[in-house]
């Protein structure tokens, strides 16, 4: 599998997820108020590949906390896939260790 074939079905799992896993009450028949997104919502927010092996962390433009890694096994020929749910961003004082 290729870096692109990999991001390409990265994101198309993400899409996949939050589709299946967005609140149902948001789902209306009217087209212009559908929340299901698209490949073309998940972006990559890193990526990193040694040897045959690729990882990377994705979050799309739906405003839910959410974020998604996949890992491809290229040995077991196998993607792994993890949805993380951030629930707070607190920030601390860096001391200085001399």
């Amino acid at each position: 599998m290729t870096n692109q074939e990999f991001i390409n079905k990265a994101k198309q799992l993400v899409a996949d997820y939050t589709n299946d896993h967005m609140d149902k009450t948001d789902l209306t028949n009217n087209p212009l108020s559908d929340p299901r997104i698209s490949p073309k919502d998940v972006y990559v927010v890193w990526m990193a590949k040694t040897l045959q092996n690729s990882k990377a962390l994705l979050s799309t433009t739906v405003s839910d906390g959410m974020y998604y890694e996949a890992t491809l096994d290229g040995d077991k020929g196998k993607i792994y896939f993890d949805a993380y749910k951030k629930f707070q961003n607190i920030s601390y004082i860096a001391e200085r260790v001399d």
